[in-house]
Parts: C-alpha cells; structure tokens; sequence
C-alpha cells in the first residue's frame, strides 16, 4: 500500500481551469481507490501500480480537454509494509 498526492495544472486560459481539473478529479473517483481531494491537489492510497495508472489517466483527460500541455505534481510516499492516509494524518484530526 502506498500514497500518492498529485495535482494536474492545465495550462489553458483561467476559465477553463475548473472544467478540467473536475474532470481529472472524476477519474479518480471512478478508479475506487481511497482518496482525499484538498485545495491544490489530490491524495490517492492504493497499490503503487493502480496510483500510477490513476495519476496518468488523470493527466490524460486533461490532454483530451484540449489543454496544450499539462503539467502534473507527484509526490508518492511508498513504504515497506505500507502506509494509509489515515495513518499518515491521523495525528492532526480531530474526530468529530
């Protein structure tokens, strides 16, 4: 198990910004992998294949919305034995 927190940046004109993060975004709902969407990026928990295949298909979409070029922020924390992203934040939550 590993976790993996990425952001795709379309680079086209601001009003189109939103439209196609959105549609990123639901790539990775539709994967059904654990995830947490924040401000300026996403975290994903799952096999490190299936996060890497997520992260792609999520730069893909925003390619196929017509943006020119994108460019997408990784950051994978894979560790032996696993990690989750509870495990990771746990500390910092208050349970409501």
């Amino acid at each position: 198990m590993a976790i993996a927190e990425f952001s795709v940046l379309p680079v086209v004109p601001e009003e189109q910004v939103n439209e196609i993060v959105e549609k990123a975004i639901q790539v990775v709902i539709d994967s059904g992998l654990k995830y947490e969407v924040e401000a300026n990026s996403t975290t994903v928990e799952g096999d490190l294949d299936e996060l890497l295949d997520v992260i792609k298909n999520a730069h893909m979409v925003a390619r196929e919305q017509g943006s020119g070029r994108v460019i997408t922020i990784i950051k994978i924390d894979d560790k032996k034995g696993g990690i989750t992203i509870k495990e990771k934040v746990k500390k910092f939550r208050k349970e409501a």
